[in-house]
C-alpha cells in the first residue's frame, strides 16, 4: 500500500464523501463560471489539508456533517487564495496546469476567486458553530496579512530567520493549524485538546513549507518549478538565509541577496547563490530544523492519539511531508 492510501485508510469512506461534496461545491450552471470551475477541479491535488481535518476529527470522536462542511469551507478558502495569489504573482502555472489568470484573464480569475471564497463562507455557515466560523474568518485574515508581510519582506533590507518563520507561519502553517483545530472542534474536543491539535498542525505546516523551500535548490520536473524560482520572485528562504547569516564576510554573496530582493538578479547569479547555499550547509541546516519540528509533532501523537490506525495514519502523514519529492 502506498503512503497516501495508508494515510487515508481510517477515513476512506469519509474522504470519498468529502471529495463528492467538494466537487459539487465547485460546480455552477453559468457558462463561463462553469468552465473556469471545471478547470480548477481538474487540477485536483492530494487534499492533504482536508485529510488532516478528517483524521483529527476521528481521533476525537467521529467525522460529522459539521466536520465535512468545515473541511469544505477551509479547502475552498485555500483554493480561492491560490487563484488570487496567481494573479498577484503573475503566475502562469499551478500544479503543472495553466493558471486561471493565464488561461482566461486576471478579471475572470479574481471574480472566480471571489465566488469560491463566498462558497467557502456558505459551507462554514452550515456548521452552525461560532468557533469554527471565527476560526475560518481569522484564517482568511491571516493568509492575507501573510501575503502582505511577504511583499514587505522583499523590500526589507534585513535578512532575518525570524521574519522567515513569521511569513511561513502566516502563509502556510496557519492552514494546517486551522485544519487540525477545526477537526478537533467539530468532534467536540475540549479547549486543551483543540490547543494541542492546533500546535500539531502548526509544526506540520512549518515542516511542509521548509520542505517546499528546499525543493527550490534543485531542478526537477517532478517538483514543477526551476531551480531558484523563489529567488527569481524576490524571496530568500531558510537555506540561503542561514548560509548568508553564518558567512557575512562573503560580501559578494550578500550583494547577490540584495539583488534578489531588488528583483534585478539574473539566472547565472541565482545559480551562484544556490551553489553557495549548498556549500555553506544551508540545505543541511534547513533539514535539521525540519527534523526539529517533526519531533515536536510526534509528541502530539504520543500524548493525544490512542487509536492505532489513526496513529499509524498521522505518523505516515508526517513522514510523507518530510520525505516527499514534490
Amino acid at each position: 500500500m502506498d503512503q497516501l492510501s495508508l494515510i487515508k485508510q481510517p477515513i476512506e469512506r469519509e474522504f470519498c464523501e468529502f471529495t463528492d461534496m467538494f466537487n459539487a461545491s465547485l460546480t455552477h450552471g453559468d457558462r463561463l463560471l462553469s468552465e473556469v470551475l471545471k478547470h480548477i477541479r481538474q487540477r485536483g491535488g492530494k487534499r492533504m489539508r482536508p485529510i488532516l481535518t478528517l483524521l483529527i476529527a476521528k481521533n476525537y470522536g467521529a467525522v460529522t456533517p459539521v466536520t465535512q462542511n468545515a473541511a469544505i469551507g477551509l479547502e475552498l478558502l485555500h483554493t480561492a487564495s491560490l487563484v488570487h495569489d496567481d494573479v498577484v504573482d503573475e503566475s502562469e502555472e499551478r500544479r503543472g496546469q495553466a493558471s486561471v489568470n493565464a488561461t482566461y484573464n486576471n478579471k475572470t480569475a479574481v471574480l472566480t476567486g471571489d465566488f469560491i471564497l463566498s462558497t467557502a463562507l456558505l459551507h462554514v455557515s452550515y456548521t452552525n458553530d461560532q468557533r469554527i466560523v471565527e476560526n475560518l474568518a481569522q484564517l482568511g485574515r491571516t493568509l492575507a496579512s501573510g501575503e502582505l508581510l511577504q511583499l514587505w519582506n522583499i523590500s526589507n533590507k534585513e535578512i532575518s530567520e525570524d521574519i522567515y518563520y513569521e511569513v511561513i507561519r502566516q502563509k502556510t502553517a496557519v492552514l494546517f493549524e486551522s485544519c487540525a483545530a477545526i477537526g478537533a472542534l467539530s468532534a467536540g474536543a475540549s479547549d486543551e485538546e483543540v490547543e494541542r491539535a492546533t500546535r500539531f498542525g502548526e509544526n506540520l505546516g512549518i515542516m511542509f513549507q521548509i520542505r517546499d523551500d528546499i525543493f527550490d535548490y534543485y531542478d526537477s520536473k517532478e517538483i514543477g518549478k526551476p531551480t531558484g524560482n523563489d529567488m527569481a520572485e524576490g524571496k530568500l528562504t531558510l537555506p540561503v538565509i542561514y548560509a548568508l547569516n553564518q558567512n557575512p564576510q562573503y560580501e559578494s554573496m550578500m550583494n547577490l541577496a540584495r539583488k534578489v530582493k531588488a528583483g534585478t538578479i539574473n539566472a547565472d547569479e541565482i545559480a551562484v547563490l544556490v551553489e553557495f547555499t549548498k556549500q555553506q550547509g544551508g540545505i543541511d541546516y534547513a533539514e535539521k530544523r525540519m527534523e526539529d519540528f517533526h519531533r515536536e509533532a510526534l509528541k502530539y501523537l504520543d500524548e493525544s492519539v490512542s487509536d492505532k490506525a489513526i496513529r499509524t495514519s498521522l505518523t505516515t502523514y508526517l513522514d510523507y511531508v518530510i520525505k516527499r519529492n514534490k
